[in-house]
Parts: C-alpha cells; sequence; structure tokens
C-alpha cells in the first residue's frame, strides 16, 4: 500500500476545495475524506492524482484506512460561518482528534497540521483590539463555535504526545474557491505565520493563499520545524509584502 498521499479533512468546504485544487495543481497524491463526496468539483474528483474515501468523522475503520495511505494531514475542520451559532455539540471536532491520534501512532504517521481560530489565545499573543472584539462575541453569540475551536487547541496540547503537530490559528478566510478565484487567490499575497498582535498578523488571509501555505509546508519540511508542538496566528500579506530571495 503506497503511504505518501496526503490526507485532507474539511475538503469539501470552500477553503477545502482550494487546497484540494492546489494540492492536484502541484502534482501531490491526495486523499480527500469527505462525508458527501458529491461536494467536490467534477473536475478534480476526475483527477487521477485525487482519492476520495468517504466516511463519517467516528468510522474508525474508514479513518485507519485512510491515515495508513498518508504521508502527511492536513485539515480544515471546524465550524463553517453558516453553522457558528448552530454548532449541536462543541466536543465534535476534539473528539474526531482524540480517535485520529491513536491512528497515527498505529501506522506510524507523524506529521499533522489543523486549523483552529484567535479564540484559542495563546501566551505569545498581544492585544489586538479588533481582534479581542471578534472573540468577545463569539464567544457570547456562537459559544459553542468558540468552545469547538478551544478544544481543539487543547486535544493537541493534551493528547498528541509525540506527533509532530502544528495548529495554525485563522480568523477571516474571504476568497473564491472556484478555479479562476483560485488562481487569483494564490497569487494575491503570502501568509505571515506569528502571533495576534506581533505588528504584522492581520484579520484575514485568503482561502488560495493559505491552501499555497499549507502546500509550501508540506513540501518544507524542515522548514517548519520551528512550529511544531505550538499555535502560529496566521494570516495573509499583501504581495507587495512578500519577501522575494
Amino acid at each position: 500500500m503506497a503511504a505518501d498521499k496526503v490526507l485532507v479533512f474539511g475538503a469539501t468546504g470552500p477553503a477545502g476545495i482550494c487546497l484540494l485544487r492546489e494540492l492536484l495543481f502541484r502534482n501531490h497524491p491526495t486523499i480527500a475524506y469527505v462525508r458527501n463526496p458529491s461536494k467536490i468539483p467534477t473536475e478534480l474528483s476526475a483527477n487521477p492524482l485525487l482519492e476520495i474515501a468517504k466516511g463519517e468523522l467516528d468510522d474508525v475503520e474508514a479513518l485507519s484506512f485512510a491515515v495508513a495511505k498518508s504521508c502527511i494531514i492536513l485539515s480544515l475542520l471546524g465550524p463553517s460561518s453558516t453553522s457558528l451559532t448552530t454548532l449541536p455539540d462543541p466536543s465534535i471536532y476534539s473528539d474526531f482528534y482524540a480517535r485520529l491520534f491513536p491512528l497515527m501512532r498505529q501506522h506510524g504517521k507523524k506529521r499533522i497540521m489543523a486549523m483552529s481560530t484567535p479564540s484559542a489565545g495563546q501566551p505569545e499573543d498581544r492585544f489586538h483590539i479588533l481582534m479581542a472584539l471578534m472573540v468577545l462575541l463569539v464567544r457570547f453569540i456562537a459559544r459553542k463555535a468558540y468552545q469547538a475551536m478551544r478544544g481543539i487547541a487543547n486535544v493537541f496540547k493534551e493528547q498528541a504526545q509525540g506527533l509532530d503537530w502544528i495548529v495554525y490559528r485563522i480568523a477571516g478566510i474571504p476568497g473564491a474557491s472556484d478555479e479562476d478565484g483560485w488562481r487569483k487567490g494564490r497569487e494575491s499575497g503570502g501568509v505571515h505565520a506569528g502571533y495576534v498582535g506581533d505588528g504584522t498578523w492581520g484579520l484575514t488571509t485568503n482561502r488560495s493563499a493559505l491552501a499555497r501555505w499549507l502546500v509550501d509546508a508540506v513540501e518544507d519540511e524542515e522548514g517548519m520545524r520551528n512550529w511544531i508542538g505550538k499555535l502560529p496566528a496566521v494570516s495573509g500579506l499583501s504581495a507587495s509584502k512578500v519577501k522575494t530571495t
């Protein structure tokens, strides 16, 4: 069984579609673990580099089969903008990762990057008035989503021992997921990884730029080592601010 595929969770949302486009554009064999395969655009599902695995988040057998064939896991799981106030159970994602970690150890897989938000504050964060107001708003209007994002951060800190994990925290992720929008978005600028209030961090990250950054991380394992076991706050950089070498 080949074990060189990038395993993607959250592949059917707009950011997930952008990530699939980026992975396939850069010729990475990919597994999209999804509940509803019909949500993946046909031009992607027809790509021979993409394997679509249908399964639920609590289907341990299906998860194990997908993990066994992977070399790294990229997760965009989290409440969508439409489910912020309707999320039924804030532990759905932390429970999923608690099931996933033993499977990764069982199959000898170490690398995973998962999404959270600045609601999961870190000691390195500094005060940022707009972010503070946004977190306060989410905490009181969408409390279960707030708890879910903090739960993701906590389950990695408490249960991901021995894994090379990075939890990247994002705020707003605008941008289109169709092919034209993805192509324009990936060239719109770079991505800054740091901490809230560090002077460069901002409130938004284009979905396609985020996808490009994630695939850069797949390809540059050594360059990401400084972030292992940490929770960087990620945001977009305008094209004029992207460093070139």
